[in-house]
């Protein structure tokens, strides 16, 4: 299947640390966070995923809130310009951090970005058939091994490639950094299970405007 996300994570300080954690789900919280960001639609429960998966089907939301830190996967996270993402989803971060994480194997592109505060502190989003679409904000420390080269895409300079690395590990990188887990490649034991974080899977549907009377 490859390594595909679209998710967005909001945490009130450190995500890794709070996740780290393996924090209790917060159902209650997690219904009220679907039903704020998701206004106008029916969204009905049909079990659980886990944070190993944040790549539903356009018709299906992946939430879950913790002390700290809330994950949410849906359609509207994987986009090719995360600064454009819709002001309501950033507005609910309030004064915390908001973070976009999104990729795809099959196209090698990977989009991330984060907030802080309502403001936009870095946006990146790259694939080799597009190009850079967005690089806003300075490199973030972990960012600059891969742009020095230290992680060539290729081994060979004589091959063609648009980047000196992957955009994909680079995303696999950024999954490492900001939230302690991996999906892919060389995994450190030590990280965190991703499947050990259970996401509420929601079923959406629009709530119909017209009704009989």
């Amino acid at each position: 299947m490859g390594a595909k996300t679209w998710m967005l994570v909001f945490s009130d300080s450190n995500a890794r640390d709070a996740l780290g954690a393996k924090p209790s789900l917060d159902r209650e919280a997690t219904q009220k966070l679907a039903d704020t960001l998701f206004p106008g639609e029916k969204l009905k429960p049909i079990g659980d995923g886990d944070l190993s998966y944040t790549c539903p089907p356009y018709d299906e939301i992946h939430i879950g809130c913790f002390p700290g830190v809330s994950v949410v996967a849906a359609k509207e996270f994987g986009i090719d310009y995360p600064s454009k993402l819709h002001q309501r989803f950033i507005a609910a971060g309030g004064n915390g951090t908001v973070t976009l994480h999104a990729m795809h194997s099959v196209v090698d592109w990977f989009a991330y970005a984060t907030w802080a505060n309502g403001k936009l502190v870095r946006s990146l989003s790259l694939s080799p058939d597009s190009g850079i679409m967005e690089d806003i904000g300075q490199h973030l420390p972990f960012e600059e091994p891969y742009w020095s080269g230290a992680h060539p895409a290729v081994d060979d300079e004589e091959d063609a490639y648009p980047f000196p690395f992957h955009p994909l590990e680079l995303g696999e990188a950024t999954l490492k950094e900001q939230f302690g887990y991996q999906l892919e490649g060389y995994i450190d034991a030590s990280l965190l299970e991703p499947e050990s974080i259970p996401l509420v899977r929601y079923k959406r549907s629009r709530t119909p405007w017209w009704k009989f009377w």
